[in-house]
């Protein structure tokens, strides 16, 4: 546009139009910066990328091939373990011993056990043993003041006194009664009448009667005194039988009254030579101790080493109903006093056995359909075989039917063997080594 141009003045004039030309200025700057690239820079972009693909292509290829190696060796282990039997212990089934021992628990009693109470009413003066003392039969233990009972017996000997010098009165009554009487009766006929000699007759039965009455009431006020004197015996509190003191309640002014209904007793004995053991026998072993003179060895965990021998002395010969146990005694001496009462002991008894096979507990399977027990043959295949059980000792189990001595039976077997599976069996060195299960 020429310089000289009106419009081109105006504009330059104008402070409106110079404003708006600012920005123009700007964008004229910007477009001198340089956007030129070096010469290669595309290519390297290319093979850059290029080479990421590759490595992407490598990365995939390689996870692909480790997981299909690795579903092959799963594959093939799976295949490894289906066909590999699977591992069963199993132990021989044998038949019974000559004799198999029995062990039960039992519990020590006194030979003689007994409560002593007051047969008198008073207050303790004194008391002479306590626990654990030993004591002689009729060895004084304790005194009582009985004062009620001394005024009583003072009371029945006066009593006794009176009615003691009432048959003098009576017999002197009779006496003049009866010689009246034969003076009115050998009278000649005609002095006295009838009525009279009878009227005389009446009195001297009435004197004898009374008379009679007096020895009587004498009987009785002896009998009374002679009562109060046996109870002032048991003013003195001794001992029933030799033994020991095992229980005292008894103290110096304790007040006592007669008789064991509600009363607090004074002393506890008990004879501890011989000892006493009750044991409750199972009905499976009730059959073979039932009859005395069995030998019982019995021993306690609070007397290590040491083994009391006894026997059978007497039974219950009746079954308690709840427990279905037989009771059982057996007396042992016990003269050096180790054994108190109320002890807890094991007590070992040698039964018969009855030829039953013999299999561990751990053998037995216990499904809808009862007892059974899993026979592997030499081919290693598994019978599930119902059983009958004789006889349960804990550990070992004594069998009526379904295993034969000799067979092999499988212990612990897993719930996924069956019956017909094939197994792998491994011995165990003893059926007596098996350890049962504890269910949790």
């Amino acid at each position: 546009m020429l310089p000289d141009d009106p419009f081109h003045r105006d504009r330059e004039a104008s402070p409106k139009v110079r404003q708006n030309s600012e920005p123009y200025a700007v964008q004229a700057e910007a477009a001198k910066i340089s956007t030129s690239y070096t010469s290669g820079t595309g290519r390297r972009i290319k093979l850059f990328a290029a080479a990421a693909a590759i490595v992407l292509a490598a990365a995939f290829l390689l996870v692909h091939f480790l997981r299909a190696s690795g579903e092959t060796q799963l594959r093939d282990v799976s295949n490894t373990e289906a066909a590999r039997r699977p591992s069963v212990n199993v132990v021989i089934a044998r038949g019974g011993e000559a004799t198999r021992p029995v062990t039960l628990p039992g519990e020590t009693a006194a030979w003689y056990e007994s409560t002593l109470y007051a047969r008198v009413t008073g207050y303790v003066a004194k008391w002479y043993v306590d626990i654990g003392d030993p004591v002689r039969r009729g060895q004084v233990l304790a005194t009582i003041e009985t004062p009620e009972l001394d005024a009583d017996l003072a009371a029945a000997r006066a009593e006794l006194t009176a009615a003691e010098a009432q048959i003098k009165v009576r017999a002197a009554e009779a006496d003049f009664a009866k010689s009246t009487h034969e003076r009115w009766r050998d009278s000649p006929k005609g002095v006295v009448s009838d009525q009279e000699r009878e009227a005389k007759r009446a009195d001297y039965d009435s004197a004898v009667a009374r008379l009679n009455a007096a020895h009587a009431q004498v009987a009785l006020d002896k009998a009374r005194v002679e009562r109060f004197m046996a109870l002032t015996q048991f003013k003195q509190v001794t001992a029933p039988f030799d033994g020991t003191v095992t229980e005292r309640r008894v103290d110096v002014g304790n007040l006592v009254t007669a008789g064991s209904s509600s009363n607090t007793l004074l002393y506890r004995l008990s004879q501890q030579d011989p000892m006493r053991v009750f044991v409750d026998v199972p009905q499976s072993a009730a059959g073979e101790l039932m009859k005395n003179g069995v030998p019982v060895q019995i021993t306690a965990s609070s007397i290590p080493g040491r083994t009391f021998s006894g026997n059978i002395v007497r039974t219950a010969r009746a079954m308690n109903p709840q427990a279905r146990t037989l009771r059982v005694e057996v007396d042992i001496p016990n003269t050096d006093q180790l054994l108190v009462p109320g002890m807890y002991v094991d007590v070992s008894f040698a039964l018969q056995s009855s030829n039953l096979v013999q299999v561990p507990a751990a053998a037995l399977l216990f499904r809808a359909s009862g007892p059974q027990v899993a026979v592997v043959d030499n081919a290693g295949r598994v019978s599930i075989r119902k059983v009958s059980i004789a006889r349960d000792d804990g550990n070992m189990v004594e069998l009526g039917s379904g295993v034969l001595p000799g067979d092999k039976v499988a212990l612990n077997l897993s719930s996924q063997i069956s019956d017909g599976t094939v197994v792998s069996p491994t011995e165990s060195a003893s059926a007596a080594s098996v350890a049962v299960p504890v269910a949790r």
